[in-house]
């Protein structure tokens, strides 16, 4: 026995004999987990905004990482980047199903153009000025005047790499929860003329039996290189509409969205 144990070299007895060897990997977790409670605390007025209690901290903090934030040695998919590329394709997916459902009646045309307006960059930006996140980006040193700027352009990519953080971090079903809450309002009520509002004049007047609307150039004002055109549209047993602008297309489109709003056409904007 006592040749075995010279043939143990001493700092082997040593370490194991010490109660630093057993207590160092406790040592290790439990700073890790004191380093994921902080993050956690931190991010709690962020995750309330957000709607979602991350499991994982460390995903919110990634989502809102822009890459001049990064330490040198980190790399590119540190940022948002990557998850920016996931939340881009699960809100495409949710707001698809929301749409697919929403509007029975629509074609895909009309499914289509719904949807490009709904995941536009513009769009996402929006909902990520509503929950507050401009402030929470985290930049590097830029200087003040490209921080601003710098946070405007990409709150819309942020806002679809925090989709893509709760897909990770909650599964289908919470992204799902977070898109519904935040664009199911914006569904119903586009910013923008998703239809051209002579189509829709056109197909309501075919629905009463009536013919095809008849647009009339009534005026043409201003000089030759800036025109302003004020056009007429007329339906039998309807009294005429007007609208003008610097083409007869824009003046008809006018004209066109006078008469749907005074008869109640609907399909202008929300089918």
């Amino acid at each position: 026995m006592k040749d075995e144990a010279k043939d143990i070299p001493p700092q082997s007895i040593e370490a194991a004999a010490s109660p630093d060897a057993e207590a160092a990997p406790k040592a290790s977790a439990k700073k890790k987990r004191a380093r994921s409670g902080k993050a956690k605390g931190a991010n709690a007025a962020l995750e309330a905004r957000i709607g979602h209690s991350f499991a994982d901290p460390n995903l919110l903090i990634q989502a809102i990482t822009h890459v001049s934030a990064l330490k040198s040695g980190r790399k590119r998919g540190d940022s948002y980047q990557r998850l920016e590329f996931l939340g881009d394709h699960v809100l495409g997916l949710v707001v698809s199903d929301m749409l697919y459902h929403a509007f029975p009646t629509a074609d895909e045309g009309e499914l289509s153009k719904r949807l490009a307006e709904l995941v536009r960059k513009e769009s996402c930006a929006d909902v990520a000025k509503l929950l507050g996140l401009v402030e929470d980006i985290k930049l590097g040193g830029v200087g003040p005047a490209a921080d601003a700027r710098l946070r405007k352009s990409v709150l819309g990519d942020i806002c679809e790499a925090v989709i893509g953080a709760i897909y990770l971090d909650g599964g289908h079903a919470a992204a799902s929860e977070f898109v519904k809450r935040n664009w199911t309002e914006r569904m119903h009520k586009p910013r923008r003329p998703l239809r051209d509002p002579k189509t829709v004049l056109q197909e309501w007047a075919q629905g009463k039996g009536l013919p095809t609307p008849v647009y009339r150039e009534v005026e043409r004002t201003g000089p030759h290189h800036d025109p302003q055109f004020r056009v007429a549209v007329d339906l039998p047993g309807l009294a005429s509409a007007e609208g003008i602008g610097g083409s007869k297309r824009a003046a008809e489109k006018v004209a066109a969205s006078v008469m749907i709003e005074r008869e109640g056409v609907g399909g202008g904007n929300d089918g």
